[in-house]
């Protein structure tokens, strides 16, 4: 099968409900209809008839101001946000790199949480047990490792969570700003390992506000305002039609 993303007409929603007070006032508020003359909080339409087709061997940046619907739209690709409508197909393994945190338990150790996280990535434990030496070893926190995740420090947490998450390849890559962690040498590091999972990945989206960065990596620039899907053609284009509508970084 070919690794391919296809979306016809897609739209995502978020639920008012997520956004309302949950406390007891504002339950007995809405019970008894106190301040009815309140604005009410409406869904939000994130995502507005995105219609596209990404095929192998495409570098596509995502480009947009704050809010546009950048980081939805990765999720929404990465199946972490359902569609409202439409048609999301999206054939081969996805590897996301824009919550590393997730699935850490701070009372667990780094060599525990490996375990953790690899298994929510989808790998059985005799896969994390091949990947665990060279995690260890590119992280770079010694005796840390046995040791449990909440007596690490912001940088720490950073490095692992890193390493973990780009130990295992797929199909497609997302990202979404990660490059940017720990000190000056680990930050070398990191580069060098992105690279090379660009270079391994037979898709790439990647969200950014380095227009130098998506130039370089990118051959398709892909704009978002507000949820619409406003320009999509080459990455020198795409940047130059970014700047020209005056979207703010």
């Amino acid at each position: 099968m070919i690794n391919q993303i296809l979306l016809d007409s897609v739209n995502l929603h978020y639920l008012s409900a997520a956004f309302k007070e949950r406390s007891i006032k504002a339950l007995i508020g809405r019970v008894f209809d106190i301040n009815s003359t309140k604005e009410r909080v409406q869904d939000i339409h994130a995502l507005k008839n995105i219609s596209l087709r990404i095929d192998p061997g495409e570098r596509v940046g995502l480009l947009g101001s704050n809010g546009a619907g950048k980081s939805t739209f990765l999720k929404m690709i990465a199946g972490l946000y359902p569609t409202s409508s439409g048609s999301r197909i999206v054939n081969g393994t996805i590897r996301a790199l824009f919550d590393l945190s997730l699935g850490f338990e701070p009372d667990a150790s780094g060599r525990e949480n490996i375990l953790y996280r690899g298994l929510l990535l989808g790998l059985s434990p005799k896969e994390i047990k091949n990947l665990e030496e060279e995690i260890i070893t590119f992280t770079d926190i010694g005796e840390f490792i046995d040791y449990p995740l909440k007596t690490y420090s912001a940088g720490m947490q950073v490095r692992l969570a890193f390493a973990i998450s780009t130990a295992v390849h797929g199909d497609i890559l997302l990202l979404d700003e990660v490059i940017g962690v720990g000190d000056l040498q680990f930050l070398e590091k990191a580069k060098a390992r992105i690279s090379k999972i660009v270079e391994r990945s037979e898709i790439l989206i990647l969200a950014s506000h380095d227009l130098t960065a998506l130039s370089s990596i990118c051959s398709r620039g892909i704009v978002l305002d507000h949820g619409n899907l406003v320009f999509d053609s080459n990455i020198d284009e795409a940047i130059n039609f970014y700047k020209n509508r005056n979207i703010t970084v």
